[in-house]
């Protein structure tokens, strides 16, 4: 199951991964769900963009 979140403007935002990297994108192909272990998705107040961050 993909992860998704739609910010404080409307926009969908998925999860990718690239290894150890992850990142959100507008595309939903090859989208991933939430990696294993204490995450929180928090938004960049001035652009919107989710960003995972280390609980």
């Amino acid at each position: 199951m993909a992860y998704e979140k739609v910010n404080s403007k409307g926009v969908k935002y998925y999860l990718h991964s690239r290894g150890k990297l992850y990142f959100f994108s507008k595309k939903p192909e090859a989208s991933v769900d939430l990696p294993a272990g204490n995450w929180d998705v928090v938004e960049n107040e001035r652009t919107g963009l989710p960003m995972l961050k280390k609980k």
